[in-house]
């Protein structure tokens, strides 16, 4: 008997970015070293993970802004983020308040997304 598979899944990597960091950029470091380190954790599942920040950086420094948190930067965290949503199959909400996140959450459920809230619930890919 053969064991039925698991497909890949696009999942989106929801959590604290700027909360609880008072702006001071090590602690949003700190905060971006967390939201990767549960992107390789998905990507050792067998999905493909994704964090909004990757998208939305680089496009705010493009578009002139100077700093995270300038008006330029958000015109774009957000904005990116639920376009991205939509796109993917899943989210992966790790821990830490957020009212970012708990947004992502909000458009997720609206577009019929599966949420997850563990790691351990996220299936393992199958050969």
């Amino acid at each position: 008997m053969s064991t039925p598979s698991t497909a890949a899944q696009l999942i989106l990597i929801a959590g604290p970015y700027r909360s609880g960091t008072g702006g001071d950029p090590a602690r949003i470091a700190s905060n971006l070293a967390r939201l990767e380190a549960a992107a390789l954790a998905v990507y050792q599942k067998g999905h493909v993970p994704v964090i909004g920040e990757w998208l939305a950086l680089p496009l705010a420094h493009a578009a002139g802004s100077q700093q995270v948190g300038d008006a330029i930067s958000e015109a774009f965290l957000y904005p990116v983020a639920h376009r991205l949503i939509v796109q993917c199959d899943a989210i992966y909400r790790i821990s830490g308040e957020s009212n970012g996140a708990d947004k992502d959450i909000e458009v997720a459920q609206r577009a019929r997304l599966n949420v997850y809230y563990s790691l351990d619930t996220i299936p393992q890919v199958s050969a």
